[in-house]
């Protein structure tokens, strides 16, 4: 892998900790931050062509990394950042982090996500795996997406031909499509109103998540909406149970957080652990939200 820094900015032999937000304590043999979409079609053209290794890493919010060296491209799309106004229309870059973009849209006179007010996800991460709060989600306001497809394509599709449900989306679901940036639709907002609402949705998430330590969001998606996958988990008495220095948070049982050193293969083993036993206890087989990275 030569010449990596036509194609961006290139950083070698890099420590992925403050890369994930679990703090898993692993690296990659390269980090490339393309600047625009031309560099990062040259890239993926030639890396597919040369068979290197690579994938498009968001905020490391809802991923659960291996310990070993990456020894291959991690792509980091932070300098797409583009924010576009056009009236109730706003054009969104895939690297913009949702929770700026929540307060940035209500400095416009927009609403609609004030639920994303301390979500540690970019907007690129937050639609390839639907994130939602409060029986809102990303796709809600979405008008269309615009990505490289596995042909390196650049592609625009309206929200209509992109299938979603539940925390997920066709990007999640067929891996090699690179989110390059949306346009939303919100609403007219009251900016005072709005603020409220967002100062409401972060004092409950204060009150009910492990903010405290590092972790992933929720482990497992919820079964439904009246069966939390964190009661079923209470309910077992796992909270605080750990493997290394990864724990069950005794806050909410759906979060697993990092003590201080918790590994991969940690992390990993726990939540087998907690999906095998509410299988066994509940007969449900709990779909995990958090991926792994195995390389």
């Amino acid at each position: 892998m030569k010449h990596l820094e036509q194609w961006g900015i290139l950083e070698e032999n890099v420590s992925l900790e403050n890369l994930n937000t679990y703090k898993i304590k692993t690296k990659a043999r390269y980090l490339l931050h393309p600047r625009t979409v031309k560099e990062l079609q040259e890239f993926v053209s030639v890396a597919k062509k040369e068979n290197w290794p690579f994938w498009v890493l968001g905020n490391g919010s809802n991923v659960v990394l291996a310990d070993t060296m990456y020894n291959g491209v991690i792509i980091k799309l932070d300098q797409f950042k583009k924010i576009e106004y056009n009236d109730n229309q706003v054009v969104v870059g895939a690297g913009v982090m949702i929770n700026y973009l929540s307060k940035d849209i209500i400095n416009h006179g927009l609403s609609g996500l004030e639920w994303a007010s301390g979500i540690p996800g970019t907007v690129g991460g937050s639609i390839y795996g639907n994130a939602e709060a409060y029986n809102v989600s990303t796709f809600h306001y979405l008008k269309d997406v615009t990505f490289l497809n596995q042909n390196n394509e650049i592609v625009v599709l309206n929200k209509e031909d992109i299938s979603h449900a539940y925390r997920t989306s066709y990007f999640k679901e067929k891996p090699g499509n690179i989110i390059l940036e949306a346009t939303f639709v919100f609403p007219d907002g009251d900016k005072e109103k709005s603020l409220l609402l967002m100062q409401d949705r972060l004092q409950r998430r204060l009150a009910t998540q492990p903010l405290d330590y590092p972790s992933a969001g929720s482990v497992f998606r919820n079964p439904s909406k009246d069966l939390p996958s964190g009661k079923l988990i209470d309910d077992l008495g796992l909270k605080g149970f750990r493997i290394g220095d990864a724990m069950v948070s005794v806050k909410h049982a759906n979060f697993i957080v990092n003590l201080g050193n918790a590994t991969g293969k940690d992390i990993r083993n726990l939540i087998k652990l907690i999906h095998a036993k509410v299988e066994e206890s509940y007969h449900i087989d709990l779909t995990l939200e958090q991926e792994f990275k195995d390389w």
